[in-house]
């Protein structure tokens, strides 16, 4: 009987041990994606994101919340270090429509969306591998005439 109530215990705590295990990777998923919001109004929402260092990879979602259609004022998200969004932004908006406003060749684009209208939303995931500690991020919609406002800023921690 001793026996018995003593790997019952064992497994009991085994069980406990697989649970907390799970939930902890639920939980650090959960962590490797953001959503951000873009309006008519020319903002981002939130301008900054935090990402996780433990993250493999990193998820973000472009909601567009506002109304108008995607060639009156539509939307994209293009991460790049922070001392290239000028230089990625003006390239962007020279590759024009057909390319989401992104340089296809532009290697200092990281991960970038598509570009979205009113009621439209899309996602991009990015390998964590292309991003370093210590370097400074950040995000832009490259869409013509949008990046001068249209930023913000990635910390990883």
């Amino acid at each position: 009987m001793h026996t018995l109530f003593l790997h019952s215990k064992i497994w009991r705590n085994a069980v406990i041990a697989s649970a907390l295990c799970l939930a902890g990777g639920l939980a650090s998923a959960q962590n490797c994606a953001a959503t951000i919001e873009s309006d008519d109004a020319l903002r981002f929402t939130p301008e900054k994101i935090e990402i996780p260092l433990a993250c493999k990879t990193f998820m973000v979602t472009l909601k567009h919340t506002g109304r108008l259609p995607k060639l009156a004022m539509g939307h994209n998200w293009v991460l790049a270090k922070l001392s290239d969004l000028d230089g990625v932004a003006r390239t962007g908006m020279l590759a024009g429509a057909d390319h989401n406003y992104v340089d296809p060749k532009d290697t200092r684009v990281l991960a970038h969306t598509g570009v979205v209208g009113g009621g439209e939303s899309t996602s991009v995931t990015f390998d964590m591998e292309k991003l370093v500690p210590g370097e400074r991020y950040g995000f832009v919609c490259t869409f013509a005439g949008h990046s001068p406002v249209m930023r913000g800023v990635i910390t990883l921690k």
